[in-house]
């Protein structure tokens, strides 16, 4: 290919330019041999005539075709020379803002000066595991090529970061450490990047300074070792240093600053612990003030210094450590302050004794004042005979003064950062690093010293290195492909190092003159220029004798010979040394401690000869005689970096500085340019070029360029033999281009020739296609005017006869028209003259006859009025008469019932009264009256006796008479005492009347405030239901006017409410997963502690039980709080957000209530214990007809207690309806109907539960009531039957004895005391039923008056917030009382739960108590016991439970869970091991041992999870065992007894449920326990999926020729990348879809936990796909577009096949399917931008432009988005409020809901399958 084909018209070409230093230009006249000009047109269409050198024929530079521009690797470009790598540079950074961009294996970096969104954690997920070259270019791609390279080859890596001061090196290296801390991620990973990080404010605080180009740059170089153990986890770190700038401690630059601690220190003199460092502001120091301004705008140095402290802390440095460093660097501020004052004409000097900063100096650092005052100005010199003292001129003392201070601070800098690296030191054994080298770049400066020197040296050893490596790559680039290479002349900078670190070289002529006693700078310049002269690397100035300059690779530098020898020796005199060394403070003295040997520490295993010592001088000896200079010292630790580098691979990054103003996104080409020659990039560009830089695989090849292939070529189907036919047809030369084994290899600019001339192919064929297109449309056009025409002349002429039709119809209808009209008003005008004659005849004769009808009728009605008024006349008169009459009867009668009244009154007093008094006593009376009348009769038969008696017995008559005589006088004394005994009756008659009347009076008034009140309630009342009829009158109203706004709130509520709902689930599930992450890792953990405490040989875990059985090895059965919190969510599932927004606050409630109720229970259980006490002590004294009663009443209040258990589960069933109707009001309130339907029967439920609650509470009042009565009269009978022995009435005569009569008087007594109980009884009881009804009508009042303040304040308000505030109270007040509705339910259900334990405990001793009445004996017992147990295993009939032996558990669990297969139970029903669990459970509910269940449950959770442990990437065991836990969670919720999980239960599933014990506890854990199986389900899944997605979803040419337009391939240089890798296809991926939905359908798994799996997967698969689209340049095009909306459609339609599109699967493609429709839409005009934005909803705004940014052309007809359009459209998006995130989650998982779904399986209809080995279950 000859100049002359490549330099024609429309060829663009770059020409220099002072400004831009290259310029585009285009040829508008083709190039001849021989041509002394090329005739150019510049971008500004201005002509431009560049001159051509005919001698070295050197034309311009040709510059590459648009649709290279803008490459990833700079190397893929097909002109390599500098102006192109500017271009693509500066296109990338400005229009794509895409500020890394390869250079071969260099990434270069340019800084940005603002903060991108490409740092996050999902963006170095997204970069782990990628080779390099497959994604954009990326520090964290460059880190993920070294740790793979280290993991793979086992070998140790180096990343050097390199640019000027302020390109971003630190912030670089930073990132790439926070890569490796989170993709070697271990225990300790964020620690040690805590700690590194907490070592930057420290070494920029003691290493940083302001320069002209910086305001915080680093005057250090830092290597860092990152350490990894064999599992490659990040394990410690290590630092090491080199050349700190020491000189800027006593000098700066204008403009400059010294280094930050300095200004930090004196920016907080004023802190109370440095009041004694004698510090005041940086301006009055010389060290700190010799640059100028002491500030830096944007800077707190105080703020600093307090970051600074802080780190030191993190870092373990002592507190008096830290004041020992302050106190150091203020004696070096003061030291800088010293006052020297010359003496005998500068011989000497000395300084003042009491110069206030000597002794501030000597004070901090804890030397000896006069020693230091001497040593500063003199100096001692030994010979070998003696010693002398000699005074230094004052030149000298300043220089020891300064070298001095230089000393100090260099000592206190390695201090630190050898404590850093104790702090970042491990004692695990490493086993392989990678090291991070941050050093400074090339640097030239107006004034160039040693420091300068030393970095120049630094990057000439560095870029020798680079040089070499990437001639090495090339090479084995080469003979990896097999094909013949030469040597390429790269640029050695091997002479220019030899001139400087030689023997004889700059260096060693610089040591030779430090030793010379008189040796001076200018000497050693002279020395230089008589050795190197001749050299091609050094030159002399010519107007400079003190000047040399030395021309290295990146450009030629003129140093300053001044000051070289002084900073070379860095001498400070033993003298001073010494005086340090004995310093008070141990930290001081310590700095200065000579060190004989140098540490040495191995780097690691694979490198045992290279060993890694500290990068820190040795400091061997204080006399500068026998001490190393600076630049040995530096030569030294150089070698020792390089040793170090060659022994690792190297990854290079390099830094740019955009622009010296640190402007964002500003690119400034001389910069850009000086630093990319500076660092090495144009050097890889030439070795690239000088090669084979351009390389194509044979089928990319194949596709690029088939079009220039004929089509005999194409029908071959070997594709290598075709590309080699093409471009030997193409290309004459041999020589530019190379076939390999998989690649073909092109030298510069020949890709660009084939692009030409597909180029012109497409336009030749354009031009002929366009050709063909323009005829076809002429020759359409004229036929179409042809017919239009022949139309046109058939519709004139028609129109023209219809005209005249028109014409003559009209002449016609007119004529017609004029005869109807006169005819038609002669007519009318006749009419009209006669019916005016009719109408006047009629009214004439009408006018009479209504005169004699009018008269007839007066007449008429005055007879009636006439009638009417006579008989009103007699009526009134007989009237009068009937009154008076009834008045006189009246009056009569009055007066004769006044008289009877009155006889009535008087007899009532006397009898009635009288009667009331004497009712009590008259029973008394007669009783005494009868006790009389029998004494009387013994009397009368004593009487008999004696009279009968007498004859025979009359001695003892006489005794007898005397005896009587003696009875009769003590009877007489009775008599009286009966008297007054009498009277005291009549005295407590008087007071019981009394009683009796102030009863009455009570009574009343009692009755009437009760009616009082009553009557006041009743008014309240009506008055609330006034008010509350007009307030539903009034929301209804407004309800119908605002009927459409608040069914668009109330949905907008709704989905805000399951947006909420949807964050609490997440973040439970979260929560879950994080704890069976931390189990899982203490499992790990203790794993491990078993296998090191055990001996090697037998190793046992040491226990299966997981973590959770913490929480269930003593479950409260029927515990309150936890069933309720799985009651709560459960009914936040079912429900919806707005119930359970009302059950968390329940929740809240119930909890506070559970604890109060359990107080109650203990109080109640006491009280049981007590009356069981004293039921058993009666009933050893009862006799067995008192048991009878006691049964009744047993059997009575059990009775009773079923119908309240009945109530209770009726009620629970009309609550569940309630909650219902509001949830259904909640999700289907789409219109004013439903809303107003569902509000009436929530209103009307409400009152209904609110009556049957009322009625259900008076029902357990009564039942406690009788309970109490029963129990008091057992006690009363009991008393009574205890008295009745003593209350006997002895025998008397009819008079009343003594003994009587006290009976009779306690009887009273007695009376009186049951009266006045009862009076105070009844009267507490009114003062508590007042104190209620007052407190209840001051409520109400409230409430009233709270009605009307909010009646009144609606009233007020607008409409639309009238309807808001009125549903807000009506909301709030439905809430509390279904709250209050709640809390009554749930006294019911513990009263009723409390019951039936206590009618259980009663039930139970009964039949204790009956079996130790009947003796029988204990054998007996036990042998009735037994034949029960033998007559229910007897039973035909299979039960649906499975009884086990204790011992058989382990056994169980082996076969049913830890050994089990899911292949040997394919055959049976789904879920068969989850049913033969439950009905092992049932059978031990069944006999009542919860020990059994509570073991079971516990041992199947723990085997569960050591079988998902084993099997954690077996994706059909861990479905297997999802759709197992779940059914087992649906078994425990479906037989749980509970209403709301029953309701489609069969009648037979219903005897299935369980009976003694509520699993709530278990369900929650088996809850937990699925979500755990479902996340690791998933986890499972996304990692077989994630290697297919991007090959099967992005790279997958499912459309066939589409890849023959795809954008240019890019050269990959990672060495992971292998010949034979597969490629997924979309059908492969679709088939592992299949194999997943089969696998769970085909184990019984809900079909909803399928939606969510598969939901799930596509939205990881949508992640997955956009992420590697926005990371990706070269599948952002128009082709990648539609070949994915293809492959989308395509998945789209599997989830219809599958009956999948309910799960929302398919609404997590979208942001994938819009990005899609991104690429394919146009991308020019503002429309264009509008429909983009309103397109693409689902995606951000960073992402979408960040598409646009990536959006590459697929050739040259295509055009580039441009950067207006791209402002466009971040102009229209401004107002988006997008989170700030580029990626997705793909991470992020879903909260997963398992709904409750029963089995229609019964249990005794379930076969168990001999393969199981389940021999030892019995069915029962």
């Amino acid at each position: 290919m000859s100049t002359t084909q490549l330099y024609t018209k429309y060829t663009r070409v770059w020409i220099p330019d002072p400004d831009d230093v290259w310029r585009s230009a285009e040829i508008i006249k083709d190039y001849k041999e021989g041509d002394k000009s090329l005739q150019l047109k510049l971008e500004d269409e201005t002509l431009y005539e560049y001159p051509i050198d005919l001698q070295g024929n050197e034309l311009p530079f040709l510059r590459n075709p648009d649709i290279l521009v803008g490459q990833n690797d700079l190397t893929a470009l097909s002109y390599l020379h500098e102006p192109a790598v500017l271009h693509n540079l500066k296109v990338r950074f400005l229009e794509s803002n895409h500020i890394y961009t390869y250079c071969g294996i260099v990434l270069v970096a340019i800084n940005p000066y603002e903060q991108l969104p490409i740092y996050e954690q999902d963006v170095i997920y997204a970069y782990s595991g990628q080779n390099m070259g497959d994604m954009d270019p990326h520090i964290f791609a460059v880190a993920e090529e070294a740790y793979k390279q280290m993991a793979r080859e086992e070998k140790n890596q180096s990343i050097i970061v390199s640019g000027e001061s302020g390109a971003g090196k630190t912030v670089s290296a930073k990132y790439a450490m926070r890569f490796f801390a989170t993709v070697g991620g271990s225990a300790s990973e964020t620690n040690i990047e805590a700690k590194v990080l907490a070592s930057s404010p420290i070494m920029e605080a003691i290493g940083n300074a302001k320069t002209t180009r910086n305001d915080n740059s680093s005057r250090f170089g830092k290597y860092i070792q990152i350490g990894f153990d064999k599992r490659f986890h990040i394990i410690g770190a290590n630092m090491r240093t080199y050349l700190l700038e020491k000189s800027r401690v006593v000098f700066q630059a204008e403009d400059e600053r010294n280094y930050h601690i300095f200004y930090q220190l004196c920016a907080s003199a004023s802190l109370p612990e440095f009041k004694d460092l004698g510090l005041t502001c940086a301006e009055d120091f010389f060290y700190t003030s010799q640059g100028g301004d002491t500030s830096i705008d944007g800077v707190d140095d105080a703020d600093d210094f307090e970051k600074t402290r802080h780190a030191f802390t993190l870092l373990g440095v002592k507190e008096s450590h830290q004041m020992i460093i302050f106190r150091i660097i203020a004696a070096i501020l003061h030291l800088g302050n010293l006052e020297i004052q010359g003496e005998r004409d500068g011989e000497a000097c000395s300084v003042s004794s009491e110069d206030e900063h000597l002794s501030n100096f000597c004070s901090l650092l804890g030397v000896e004042h006069s020693q230091m005052q001497h040593w500063l100005c003199h100096r001692k010199l030994v010979t070998t005979a003696e010693t002398y003292v000699k005074s230094m001129s004052l030149h000298q003392v300043v220089n020891a003064r300064n070298a001095l201070a230089k000393h100090i601070y260099a000592q206190l800098f390695n201090w630190i950062v050898q404590h850093i690296n104790k702090a970042l030191h491990t004692t695990v054994k490493q086993h392989s690093f990678i090291g991070v080298l941050d050093i400074y770049g090339f640097e030239t400066f107006e004034v160039n010293s040693f420091e300068q020197f030393c970095i120049n040296y630094a990057n000439e050893k560095l870029q020798q290195q680079f040089n070499s490596h990437v001639f090495k790559l090339e090479q084995e680039e080469y003979m990896k492909e097999e094909i013949p290479w030469t040597l390429i002349d790269f640029y050695d900078n091997q002479p220019c190092i030899d001139l400087i670190e030689a023997k004889l070289g700059i260096l060693d002529l610089l040591d030779e003159e430090c030793k010379v006693p008189k040796g001076t700078d200018q000497n050693w310049a002279q020395k230089l220029y008589d050795r190197h002269a001749a050299s091609q690397h050094f030159q002399k100035p010519r107007m400079s004798n003190t000047s040399f300059i030395v021309l290295h690779f990146a450009d030629k530098v003129e140093y300053q010979s001044e000051g070289f020898l002084e900073k070379n020796r860095d001498t400070v005199y033993e003298e001073q040394i010494n005086i340090l060394k004995a310093s008070k403070y141990q930290m001081v003295a310590d700095l200065f401690q000579e060190e004989d040997t140098v540490p040495t520490t191995a780097v690691g295993k694979g490198t045992p000869r290279i060993s890694v010592r500290s990068a820190r001088p040795a400091f061997k000896a204080a006399n500068k005689e026998h001490r190393k200079t600076v630049g040995h010292q530096f030569r030294n630790s150089l070698h020792l970096l390089m040793e170090t580098l060659n022994a690792t691979t190297p990854h290079y990054v390099r830094c740019i500085k955009p622009n010296d103003e640190k402007l964002p996104f500003k690119f400034d080409p001389k910069r850009a340019v000086q630093q990319l020659r500076a660092c090495g990039v144009l050097e890889t560009i030439r070795i690239s070029a000088a090669g084979f830089p351009s390389r194509w695989s044979y089928p990319d090849f194949f596709n690029r360029y088939r079009v220039l292939m004929n089509k005999r070529d194409l029908s071959k189907n070997d594709k290598r033999q075709i590309c080699q036919t093409l471009l030997e047809d193409l290309i004459k030369d041999p020589d530019k281009f190379q076939f390999g084994r998989t690649k073909i290899f092109f030298r510069a600019g020949q890709v660009a020739y084939l692009e030409k001339l597909r180029a012109d192919k497409f336009r030749a064929a354009t031009i002929m296609i366009q050709k063909t297109v323009r005829g076809w449309l002429q020759r359409t056009k004229y036929q179409r005017l042809r017919r239009a025409t022949l139309v046109l002349q058939r519709y004139a002429r028609g129109c023209l006869a219809r005209r005249l039709a028109e014409h003559l119809r009209r002449t016609r209808a007119a004529i017609i028209l004029q005869k109807q009209y006169r005819m038609l008003r002669i007519r009318r005008a006749f009419q009209r003259i006669r019916n005016a004659t009719l109408t006047i005849q009629a009214f004439a004769r009408g006018m009479f006859v209504k005169r004699i009808y009018h008269q007839m009728l007066i007449e008429h009605k005055a007879i009636i009025l006439q009638k009417y008024v006579r008989g009103w006349l007699a009526r009134v008169r007989f009237r009068r008469i009937r009154a008076a009459a009834v008045v006189l009867q009246c009056h009569l009668r009055r007066l004769r019932a006044q008289r009877q009244l009155r006889a009535l009154r008087i007899e009532a007093r006397s009898a009635q009264h009288l009667k009331k008094l004497n009712i009590g006593m008259e029973n008394k009376v007669v009783q005494l009256q009868r006790k009389v009348d029998e004494q009387n009769k013994e009397y009368k038969l004593l009487n008999e006796q004696l009279s009968m008696l007498t004859s025979a017995h009359s001695s003892e008559v006489e005794k007898l008479k005397k005896e009587l005589q003696q009875y009769q006088q003590s009877q007489r004394g009775d008599d009286n005492q009966l008297l007054s005994l009498q009277g005291e009756m009549e005295q407590l008659r008087m007071e019981l009347e009394k009683a009796h009347g102030e009863r009455e009076v009570i009574e009343d008034s009692h009755g009437k405030e009760k009616d009082l009140l009553r009557k006041r309630i009743s008014d309240l009342e009506e008055e609330n239901a006034l008010l509350k009829q007009e307030k539903e009158e009034l929301n209804r109203r407004i309800l119908c006017q605002s009927e459409d706004e608040f069914a668009r709130n109330t949905v907008e509520e709704n989905i805000q409410m399951k947006k909420e709902l949807e964050e609490e689930r997440s973040r439970y599930q979260n929560l879950v997963k994080e704890y069976s992450n931390l189990e899982q890792r203490y499992d790990n953990l203790r794993d491990e502690m078993t296998i090191i405490k055990q001996a090697p040989g037998h190793r046992r875990n040491p226990s299966n039980q997981s973590s959770l059985e913490s929480d269930s090895n003593n479950p409260s059965i029927c515990t309150s709080e936890i069933g309720d919190t799985e009651d709560v969510i459960q009914q936040v599932e079912e429900v919806g957000m707005e119930k359970a927004a009302m059950d968390m606050t329940l929740f809240l409630k119930l909890q506070k209530r559970v604890r109060e109720l359990e107080l109650e229970r203990k109080k109640l259980q006491t009280q049981l214990e007590k009356k069981e006490q004293e039921r058993q002590k009666s009933q050893v004294i009862e006799t067995k007809t008192q048991v009878t009663p006691e049964h009744e009443d047993f059997a009575y209040n059990s009775l009773k207690r079923q119908e309240l258990e009945s109530e209770n589960k009726k009620l629970k069933n009309e609550l569940n309806e309630l909650r219902k109707a509001i949830a259904d009001h909640a999700t289907q309130n789409n219109s004013s109907n439903d809303m107003q339907d569902s509000y009436n029967l929530l209103l009307n439920q409400l009152k209904s539960a609110n009556e049957e609650l009322e009625v259900r509470k008076e029902e357990v009042l009564i039942l406690r009531s009788q309970i109490m009565k029963a129990a008091q009269q057992k006690d009363m009978g009991k008393n009574m039957e205890s008295i009745s022995p003593n209350a006997s009435w002895p025998n008397s005569d009819r008079h009343v004895d003594q003994e009587d009569a006290i009976e009779a008087y306690q009887g009273m007594c007695e009376t009186n005391r049951l009266l006045e109980a009862q009076l105070q009884d009844q009267r507490r009881e009114h003062e508590e039923e007042m104190e209620a009804l007052r407190n209840q009508v001051d409520l109400m009042q409230e409430e009233l008056e709270k009605q009307q303040q909010a009646f009144l304040q609606t009233l007020q308000l607008s409409p639309e917030v009238q309807v808001e505030f009125g549903l807000q109270q009506e909301i709030t007040r439905l809430t509390n009382e279904n709250l209050d509705l709640k809390e009554l339910l749930e006294k019911l259900e513990k009263n009723e739960k409390k019951l039936k334990k206590q009618l259980k405990i009663y039930m139970k001793k009964i039949q204790d108590f009956e079996a130790s009445q009947t003796m029988v004996p204990v054998e007996r017992r036990s042998h009735e016991r037994n034949m029960q147990v033998a007559v229910q295993r007897k039973e035909k009939d299979f039960q649906g439970m499975l009884e086990y032996y204790k011992e058989d558990e382990p056994l169980l669990i082996r076969n049913l869970i830890t050994d089990l297969k899911p292949q040997a139970v394919s055959a049976t029903v789904p879920c068969l091991p989850a049913y033969i669990l439950y009905m092992c459970i049932r059978h031990a509910d069944y006999i009542n041992d919860d020990q059994k269940v509570h073991s079971l449950l516990t041992s199947t959770i723990n085997g569960v999870k050591k079988v998902l442990k084993k099997h954690h990437d077996d994706f059909e065991m861990t479905s297997f065992w999802l759709a197992n836990t779940c059914r087992l969670l649906h078994c425990l919720k479906q037989y749980s007894g509970e209403e709301g999980f029953m309701t489609q239960n069969t009648a037979k599933q219903n005897e299935h449920c369980l009976k003694n014990f509520d699993l709530t506890e278990y369900r929650q854990v088996l809850g937990h326990l699925s979500i755990q199986i479902y996340q690791q389900l998933i986890n499972i899944a996304g990692g077989i999926l994630q290697p297919m997605i991007v090959p099967a979803v992005l790279e997958n040419e499912s459309i066939q020729g589409l890849s023959s337009v795809k954008p240019m391939g890019y050269r990959k240089y990672s060495s992971t990348v292998a010949e034979g890798d597969s490629s997924y296809s979309l059908d492969e991926m679709i088939r592992q879809l299949n194999t997943f939905h089969s696998i769970m359908c085909d184990q019984g798994l809900d079909p909803e936990i399928i939606q969510q799996v598969f939901k799930q997967l596509f939205y990881m698969i949508n992640a997955v796909a956009l992420n590697n689209l926005l990371l990706r340049k070269d599948v952002c095009s128009w082709s990648t577009g539609m070949q994915l909306r293809f492959n989308i459609s395509q998945l789209e339609e599997w989830l219809r096949g599958k009956n999948l599109q309910q799960s929302g699967a398919a609404q997590t493609l979208e942001p994938l399917i819009q990005a899609a429709q991104l690429l394919q839409l146009k991308k020019k005009t503002s429309e264009d931008a509008e429909a983009i934005c309103s397109l693409c909803t689902s995606l951000t705004t960073q992402q979408i432009v960040k598409i646009l940014n990536l959006y590459t052309p697929v050739n040259e007809f295509e055009e580039r988005v441009t950067v207006a359009f791209i402002r466009n459209i971040q102009k229209h998006l401004q107002e988006r409020n997008d989170p700030p995130q580029l990626l997705l989650d793909f991470k992020h998982m879903f909260p997963v809901l398992f709904p409750f779904n029963p089995s229609a399986i019964t249990m005794d209809s379930i076969h168990l399958p001999a393969s199981l080995n389940l021999d030892f279950l019995n069915k029962v």
